[in-house]
Order: structure tokens, then sequence, then C-alpha cells
């Protein structure tokens, strides 16, 4: 009997197993289950799960085996592009799916019909699309300035590269990616969101004359912190202005507090400036904004400071409440 067909015969047996379980049943090398796994995986017949080295194996029911993602031939090949370059999602069991394939998994999720709502997808996008200007970023300088409850704009700029959620289908790749790299300390996704913004940060840091750059430091503490992985792998060869945390005893997320008072004073009493270096244009990064509050509190710490005359802040993805308002004006 082949080893696939004998790991096979074991799932009958046990529900899951790793590949040191198998190997203590069968007496075989790691390197010659996980060939015979991958060929498992490959026939839609096992399923992985966890990442190394807890990573698991499960079978999957054979109603499930044979079934494949459903031909629409009347998506066009510019449609299926789109989904390819917009639509992902990550399941509840933790896998990635891009493109049609998560598309479709998310349509009957939720029992709908898959060629209407990809149109309706595709037309909702392209209207959010609208926001994005010729640098490929989405311009939230006046949904700041026109946010009640600022003592002072310091900011002289504010962009997104992708806003967070769209309406009725919600997170947007970039949303995706940063939520679950975030949460779940993935170092996987985090790569693949450097992979996502790198060249239009850079291409940004270039056309805007900028000769420094900040990074906007966590608040709650992780094992692995994302913006430091932004810092390590964006590699922007410029000077970084060092900003400290100086939260109190119990750190307090932004996220956690609703009114904008509340974030005005919890970005103020959070950070501190204490380079006396100066420069012409600092560039402030941070992963998502929501009230802008973050930023421009440290915009306005560095000012003060008359560290720059300039600060352009920038984000991961962005929240699009109050740009409808601004449609309107």
């Amino acid at each position: 009997m082949i080893l696939k067909n004998k790991i096979l015969d074991l799932f009958t047996t046990y529900n899951e197993l790793s590949v040191k379980e198998i190997g203590n049943n069968l007496m075989v090398s790691k390197q010659a289950i996980h060939y015979a796994l991958n060929q498992l995986l490959a026939e839609n017949k096992v399923e992985k799960l966890g990442r190394t080295p807890k990573t698991i194996y499960r079978i999957i029911a054979n109603d499930l085996q044979n079934k494949a993602i459903p031909s629409y031939p009347e998506i066009t090949l510019d449609e299926e592009n789109f989904l390819q370059n917009n639509f992902l999602i990550i399941t509840e069991t933790g896998k990635m799916l891009e493109g049609i394939e998560g598309f479709v998994h998310w349509c009957n999720q939720r029992k709908l019909p898959v060629l209407k709502t990809v149109k309706e997808y595709i037309n909702t996008k392209t209207k959010y699309n609208e926001y994005f200007l010729q640098n490929n970023l989405i311009d939230g300088t006046n949904k700041l300035i026109n946010t009640d409850g600022y003592d002072s704009i310091w900011l002289d700029k504010l962009y997104y590269i992708d806003f967070y959620a769209i309406e009725r289908f919600g997170k947007t790749k970039l949303g995706t990616l940063l939520h679950y790299a975030k949460q779940g300390q993935n170092k996987m996704l985090m790569k693949l969101l450097v992979d996502e913004i790198k060249t239009k940060i850079l291409a940004f840091i270039k056309t805007s004359n900028a000769d420094a750059i900040a990074f906007v430091p966590p608040t709650i503490r992780r094992e692995l912190q994302i913006m430091k992985f932004l810092e390590t792998h964006l590699k922007i060869p410029l000077p970084i202005v060092k900003i400290n945390k100086i939260s109190g005893l119990i750190p307090v997320p932004q996220k956690s507090l609703n009114k904008l008072d509340e974030r005005i004073r919890n970005a103020k009493n959070t950070f501190s400036i204490t380079t006396s270096t100066k420069y012409n244009h600092i560039v402030l990064i941070d992963d998502a904004v929501g009230s802008g509050s973050t930023l421009n509190e440290i915009a306005g710490k560095i000012k003060n400071k008359k560290l720059t005359k300039k600060i352009t802040g920038i984000a991961v993805v962005g929240s699009f409440k109050g740009f409808d308002v601004i449609t309107d004006v």
C-alpha cells in the first residue's frame, strides 16, 4: 500500500493528525510524510490547519472532496482580474482566499447569487475608487479639517493608501490583511501587507521631497508589533524621528474610545518627542486612521518643538466616515 493511502487509513481512526503523530504510527521519515501530504492536499482529500510547528491535518468529508469551485463563464476576464486585484478574505478556519475563489466563498456564506453580486461589488468598489488621486492615495485632509472638536490642525496633509472597509462588502483587501496581521501577529500577512504598500509609500516619499519619517508607536504591548515590522521591512532610506510612548499605568488604545475629545486627550498624553534634529518635511506613518487624532496630536508635538514646518500623515487604511459629508459640501 502506498504511503498516502496508509495516511488516509489513519484518518479513519484519528480525526486529526500532526506529521509527528503520522510518523509515530507509520514509522516513516518526515520528508516522506510531507511529500504524501502534499499529494493529498493537491487532491483535496485533506486540509491543513495551523502554522508550523503546530500544524495539523484533517481529512475532508467525501461530499466535499470533489466539490470544485463552480465555473462562471458569464464572468468576463476583466471582472475576474478586478476581483483578483481587489478581493481577499480570511475564512473562519484561517484560509486566505483571493479573487473569484474568495468571492464565491463569501457569496455562498451569505446565500447570495454570485453573478449578480460580482457586478454589484465591482460597481461599489469602483465608486470608492473615485476617491483615489493620481498618486494612488486617498486625501483625508478635508475630512480631518471638517471634523468638529480639534483646537488646531497640525497635519499639513493626511493620506490613506485605501479605506479600511466599504459599504455592504466590509473590509477591503488592505483592511483584511491589516486586521488579521495585527490581531493574529501573523508575520506572513505582515509581509504580504508590506508587498502591497511599499511601492506606494516609497513613491510618495520621493515625490513629496520628504527628508525624514516617523512611525507611530503601538500603545498595546504585543509580541510582534506591526508598526515595528513596517519600520524594519519598508526600508525607507531616510532618518527616523523617534516617537516615544508614555502611556499611563493601564494603556488605553484609541479604538476603545468613542468620543473625539477622549481620543485627543489620549493622544496628547500617550506620546512624546525628544529629538532636536530639524527637517524640512516629515512623513508620519500609521497603520490605521479613524478620527486622525493620534497623527494630528503627534504632528502638533513635533511642530511645537519647531522640528519641521511641514508634516504629512499617511496611513495604510482609513475610515470612510466623513467622506460622504465632504462630497456634499
